[in-house]
């Protein structure tokens, strides 16, 4: 074992598959202590934009968002309102390693999520399937707040307000709308493209 800080403990097989939640062990199990939650940690850069998840209610869909804006240059993740935690394993699995890479911060609701949107000097981009912009073509480049609604739900009145414009996706088949997770993506891979 390398030369490392942390206290180290060898625990039970049965107790390490319990705390890992995985019925086959796990090799490793480490504590770490979570960073405050504070929007100032996340800076939306030109091209990179920041996302918003509203209200999610799947920690899987956390995870993945997460995953995608890591990939793809986002600048980092915002939950607001009553929401899934994104520190529950399940998020921290989806994100594939991707939690340490990315700031995410949880915010009780919309109101400060704008004000500090505002303060950086971003635009701030809804998605919803009836948005009144399509997203191919929209401007991307400039420093950009994205969010993105309750995956049952979408967005709420509140943001939706706020939003200086909502994207739409187009779409082709028999589906109505995307998964949340999987629309935050797409608009990260336009931005990515844009750039």
């Amino acid at each position: 074992m390398r030369d490392n800080p942390a206290p180290t403990y060898a625990l039970a097989p049965d107790l390490m598959a319990e705390l890992a939640e995985k019925e086959d062990g796990a090799q490793l199990l480490a504590l770490v202590g979570m960073p405050p939650d504070d929007l100032t940690r996340i800076t939306p850069e030109p091209g990179r934009p920041a996302l918003v998840f509203d209200r999610p209610s799947v920690p899987g869909n956390i995870g993945t968002l997460l995953r995608s804006a890591d990939a793809l240059g986002g600048s980092g993740l915002v939950i607001t309102g009553h929401a899934a935690d994104p520190y529950d394993p399940k998020a921290v699995r989806a994100s594939t390693g991707s939690m340490f890479a990315l700031p995410v911060v949880r915010a009780d609701s919309h109101a400060p999520v704008v004000d500090w949107a505002r303060a950086q000097g971003a635009t701030l981009l809804g998605t919803d399937e009836h948005g009144d912009h399509p997203l191919p073509g929209h401007d991307l480049s400039s420093r950009t707040v994205v969010v993105v609604g309750n995956e049952t739900r979408g967005m709420t009145a509140a943001w939706r307000d706020a939003c200086d414009a909502t994207l739409s996706i187009p779409m082709g088949g028999s589906a109505s709308s995307l998964n949340a997770a999987s629309a935050g993506t797409v608009v990260l891979y336009e931005a990515a493209r844009s750039r």
